[in-house]
């Protein structure tokens, strides 16, 4: 507890610096506003609510695990109604995928509540029933957590904007700690999952996924859970799946914390 309130505190100081820097949402309409990002999408979750999904190879999406959970009942989602809309803007879709198997973390819990050990294993891997092989859907490629103060851009769906992605260009890494970023970027409900980039040498990178937004002090800032090590295990998870190996399911710890959050 002590830790995560150290966190708390680090994000609250830079947020009052960091966030008034932040570049606004902005809405990618048309093609070319979108060209670069149809590898994020948006994933229709069984006809009950959507998260935000990104490629990561050309039949895998990467999401965050707590959409692949009824939020009322707390039970798992059955993945084939699960479906990928690549590039989904104003009605139509680049390209459209169901899912074939999914892993969540294996130490990840569903409670219907968020605590930090939550959000660091907040994380899930699909594997679709076709590949995208579409020279315009490029999946993208990951890298390792950026430092504290680090530029990163967000492109995700939510609620009031679910007919097309939002590209906020610049916002912040706030803190980081035992694999959680707190950052600045604006986030909402179907937010969830939605990849966290840094960009390198023109090119951008998965560092994070979106996993809550939370409320420190009265100031907004989302979580995010890094990749790395949480990603190895997934794909192994999907491994073992392939070889019709169930994934482990291990429980979890609630940990309370002086910050409020919510699963966009």
């Amino acid at each position: 507890m002590r830790r995560w309130m150290a966190l708390s505190f680090a994000a609250l100081v830079l947020a009052s610096t960091a966030l008034a820097q932040d570049a606004q949402l902005r809405r990618l309409e048309s093609g070319a506003d979108a060209a670069g990002w149809e590898a994020v999408g948006r994933l229709n979750i069984g006809g009950t609510g959507f998260c935000t999904g990104a490629l990561i190879a050309p039949n895998l999406v990467l999401t965050a695990g707590h959409c692949l959970f009824d939020k009322t009942t707390g039970e798992r989602i059955d993945h084939t109604r699960v479906e990928f809309l690549a590039g989904w803007r104003n009605g139509r879709a680049s390209a459209y995928r169901n899912v074939r198997r999914a892993v969540v973390h294996p130490d990840y819990t569903y409670a219907g509540h968020v605590s930090s050990k939550g959000v660091r294993n907040d994380l899930a891997l699909l594997e679709l029933d076709h590949p995208i092989r579409d020279g315009k859907i490029i999946p993208f490629e990951t890298a390792a957590q950026p430092r504290r103060g680090a530029e990163v851009g967000v492109v995700s769906y939510g609620t009031g904007r679910s007919e097309a992605p939002s590209l906020q260009e610049l916002c912040r890494v706030l803190a980081q700690q035992d694999g959680l970023l707190v950052t600045s970027c604006s986030v909402e409900f179907g937010s969830s999952g939605a990849p966290i980039f840094v960009i390198d040498e023109g090119r951008a990178q998965i560092v994070s996924v979106v996993s809550a937004k939370a409320e420190v002090d009265g100031e907004a800032v989302s979580l995010g859970t890094s990749l790395g090590t949480p990603l190895a295990r997934l794909q192994a998870e999907l491994v073992a799946q392939r070889d019709d190996i169930s994934p482990r399911i291990l429980g979890g710890m609630r940990r309370e914390t002086g910050a409020k959050f919510v699963k966009p």
